[in-house]
């Protein structure tokens, strides 16, 4: 019998060989993300923006001699200089110093809020939506009527029982700003408690903590991430228009609010002083939301390829 060599037929489609070089390499989610954020071009020149406005916060009241509190007469109101990079205001304060002194307080803010919303959010809506039925309905009516209070006249009440103090302001802006986090993991969370991998993990006894903690919290990262990212400035705004209406910070502290708040009676003949303190607050608040925006269509599954 005439023996047939493998030159007489031809391999239909990819060779072996061929395959893992064509084939699209395993990415985990989260590595996935990474890489889509990355090509988001708008939310990297916020990351960068950022990185700079965080470095100036820490670094830029020692890169001047003046100390953001001292007052000093004899140079108030002088425009912008070698001597004074930022101009001084009607006490004669050195600008440049506390425009980042204010940055400081204006980020710790803003930290502190998300921070504190992302801890009491989680919690109560995840065990809200986790346990559902009756405990479900009393607790998040229960956030209803808080979040149904007016917010100026809960800040204006805390500031009088407690007095204008960094620590009031926080808890002025997180005494009702974790409801709308609670509500995004409740969502979340009674999508996900059906899921087979909950009701396995239900089944072989895994306590409370443990399900939310390695299953239902992690799935629900996405949502709490962007939620965190706007609500930095969301809390730095709010902190500006408290200290526009009187009640922000106490003097010697500075803040970009308070800042501003002193500046603008002063727009027409030194406008160095809002301006300084106002631009800063707009490339904030513009860092955080692109941030936020590429974090959304980074973790978007409708949008990958």
């Amino acid at each position: 019998m005439q023996q047939i060599s493998k030159e007489k037929f031809q391999i239909v489609g990819t060779k072996d060989s061929e395959a893992e070089k064509i084939t699209k390499p395993s990415l985990s989610f989260w590595k996935d993300v990474s890489m889509r954020f990355r090509k988001n071009h708008l939310a990297m020149f916020g990351i960068v923006l950022l990185a700079i406005l965080i470095f100036m916060a820490i670094f830029g009241p020692y890169m001047t001699k003046f100390d953001y509190a001292t007052n000093d007469l004899t140079n108030a109101n002088k425009a912008p200089s070698a001597v004074h990079w930022f101009g001084t205001d009607d006490l004669g304060r050195d600008v440049f110093a506390r425009t980042w002194e204010g940055a400081r307080i204006s980020l710790l803010i803003g930290v502190m809020a998300a921070v504190i919303d992302f801890t009491i959010g989680v919690l109560w809506g995840g065990f809200a939506g986790y346990k559902g039925g009756r405990t479900d309905e009393l607790m998040m009516r229960s956030a209803d009527v808080l979040y149904g209070v007016p917010y100026l006249l809960l800040v204006i009440l805390l500031m009088v029982v407690l007095g204008q103090s960094l620590g009031t302001m926080i808890l002025a802006m997180t005494i009702t700003g974790w409801i709308n986090m609670s509500r995004i993991v409740r969502g979340q969370v009674l999508s996900l408690k059906s899921q087979e991998y909950v009701l396995a993990s239900r089944t072989l006894g895994a306590s409370l903590s443990r399900i939310m903690g390695k299953h239902l919290i992690p799935n629900t990262m996405g949502p709490i991430l962007v939620t965190m990212t706007l609500t930095v400035p969301s809390a730095i705004f709010t902190e500006s228009f408290l200290s526009f209406l009187g009640l922000g910070l106490t003097p010697p502290l500075a803040s970009w609010g308070t800042m501003a708040a002193d500046g603008l009676p002063a727009l027409k003949y030194f406008p160095w002083r809002l301006f300084f303190p106002a631009t800063f607050i707009a490339l904030t608040i513009f860092a955080f939301n692109v941030i936020g925006d590429g974090l959304r269509d980074a973790l978007d599954p409708r949008l990958r390829k």
